[in-house]
C-alpha cells in the first residue's frame, strides 16, 4: 500500500472508490481568537483567566447568514465536532458543506482555554465511567434503554483503538457545574457581540449555556440546537440499573434549567425562589417523573423568541428524561421541536450522537429542521457581508 492509500485508509476514506471520498472542503477563510476573560492578581503576579478559545472557519460558499456555534460537553472540548475517533469527518465539515460558517470553542478551563488553580478545583472521566455511560453502555445496562446501543464505532471498551483514540480526547473539567455555567455564559455573549447573531449548537453539560446565552443576548441567538441538553430539569437523575433504574440526584437547578439565574416573567424578587412539583406519575415504564413549576409557571422572558430543538438518542441515558426538558421549556412558554432519532430512522444512538456511525444522518436531520424553521437564500452571501 503506498503512503497516500495509507492515510486515506487511517481516515477511513476508501481510497479505491473515489465516489466514496468527500468532496475537497473549499475555506474562503479560517483563524481563531479568544473571548471574555479578567485579568486577576495571583500570589506572583497577574494574570488572566475565563477565556475562552474559538476557532471559525468560512466556507467559500456561505450561503446560511448565520453561522453555528459549537459548545462542547463535560470533559470535551471542540475536537468533538471536527471528526471523529476512527477517523470520519466531524458536524463542522458536514454544515460548512451546507454553507454555514462554523465557530466552534474549548470552554474556559477546559482545552486550549487556560486553566488557573484559582478557577477551582478540576475532576476527570475514568475509563469505566466512559465506557458505562458513552461508549459501550449495554455492557453495564444502568438505564432501560442501553441495551439498545449499537452505533457507537468499534467495541466502546478499554484497549479498542477508537475507544482509545476517544480517551484520550477527554480533558479534566471545573468541578464547580455552577462555575463553568458562570464563564461559559461571560464568554459566550462575549462572542456574540463579536460576530453577530448565530445558531447555538449544545451539547450535554453545555445545553446550561444555551439557554443562559440566550438569555442574556436573546436578539443574537437565531436558534439553539440542544443536543441531550443537561437534565433532567431542577433535580439529576441517578441511573442504578434494574429493577428500580432510577433515583433522584442532588437540587442542580434552581433556576429550573440552571443554576445561574435566568430572567422570568412575573420576574423573581429578591430572595425569592423558583417553586417546583413533581409528576406523581411518570408518562411512561422506562421514564422518570418530571419536575416542572408549580402553577402558575413563570415564563422564561428572553427564551420566548427562540426557537429550540431537542435532539435525542435511543439508547442514551438521557432517553429517560429529555422529555421533560422539553415540557418545561413549553411550560414556560418557548417554542420547542423534540426529535427521537429512532422516531426518524436513526436507532441505537447513545450521548456521543456526533461521533457514533450515523453522525452525518442525524447532522442531516438537524439540517432539514432548519430549512423548515428559516427561509435561506439560494446565492453565495458576498464576501463583505460575511462573519
Amino acid at each position: 500500500m503506498d503512503q497516500h492509500s495509507n492515510i486515506a485508509s487511517h481516515q477511513g476514506i476508501d481510497s479505491s472508490d473515489p465516489l466514496k471520498a468527500p468532496a475537497p472542503l473549499v475555506i474562503a477563510k479560517q483563524g481563531y481568537f479568544f473571548v471574555g476573560g479578567q485579568y486577576f492578581e495571583g500570589p506572583d503576579g497577574r494574570y488572566m483567566g475565563g477565556q475562552m478559545y474559538v476557532e471559525y472557519q468560512i466556507p467559500h460558499h456561505q450561503t446560511k447568514p448565520w453561522p453555528i456555534v459549537f459548545f462542547s460537553g463535560g470533559g470535551q472540548s471542540g475536537l468533538n465536532y471536527t471528526g471523529t475517533p476512527d477517523g470520519r469527518e466531524g458536524w463542522v465539515q458536514y454544515f460548512l458543506r451546507q454553507g454555514y460558517a462554523t465557530y466552534v470553542l474549548d470552554q474556559p478551563a477546559r482545552g486550549r482555554s487556560p486553566w488557573h488553580p484559582e478557577m477551582g478545583a478540576l475532576t476527570r472521566h475514568s475509563t469505566q465511567r466512559v465506557e458505562r455511560q458513552f461508549t459501550a453502555p449495554a455492557s453495564a445496562r444502568l438505564w432501560p434503554q442501553a441495551h439498545l446501543h449499537t452505533q457507537f464505532p468499534g467495541s466502546g471498551q478499554f484497549g479498542d483503538p477508537i475507544f482509545d483514540q476517544t480517551l484520550a480526547q477527554n480533558f479534566p473539567s471545573l468541578a464547580s457545574f455552577a462555575r463553568q455555567q458562570e464563564l461559559n455564559r461571560d464568554a459566550g455573549a462575549a462572542l456574540l457581540d463579536k460576530i453577530g447573531p448565530a445558531i447555538l449548537l449544545t451539547h450535554s453539560q453545555s445545553g446550561t449555556f444555551g439557554w443562559l446565552v440566550a438569555d442574556a443576548r436573546p436578539g443574537l441567538v437565531k436558534a439553539i440546537l440542544a443536543i441531550e441538553p443537561s437534565g433532567p430539569p431542577v433535580y439529576d437523575n441517578v441511573t442504578i440499573g434494574a429493577p428500580d433504574w432510577f433515583k433522584e440526584g442532588p437540587f442542580t437547578k434552581p433556576y429550573g434549567l440552571t443554576a445561574a439565574p435566568l430572567a422570568y416573567d412575573p420576574p423573581l424578587q429578591d430572595g425569592e425562589q423558583l417553586a417546583f412539583v413533581r409528576q406523581d406519575t411518570a408518562d411512561g415504564p422506562e421514564l422518570v417523573r418530571c419536575w416542572s413549576q408549580a402553577e402558575p409557571a413563570r415564563q422564561l422572558t428572553h427564551l420566548r423568541d427562540v426557537p429550540v430543538l431537542i435532539v435525542q438518542g435511543e439508547a442514551s441515558y438521557h432517553a429517560p428524561f429529555d422529555h421533560c426538558t422539553q415540557a418545561y421549556l413549553e411550560q414556560a412558554g418557548v417554542a420547542v421541536s423534540y426529535l427521537r432519532l429512532a422516531d426518524h430512522g436513526q436507532s441505537g444512538n447513545g450521548h456521543m450522537l456526533m461521533i457514533e456511525k450515523n453522525n452525518h444522518e442525524i447532522a442531516a436531520l438537524i439540517a432539514q429542521w432548519m430549512q423548515t424553521h428559516f427561509t435561506w437564500p439560494h446565492a453565495d452571501i458576498p464576501t463583505q457581508d460575511r462573519p
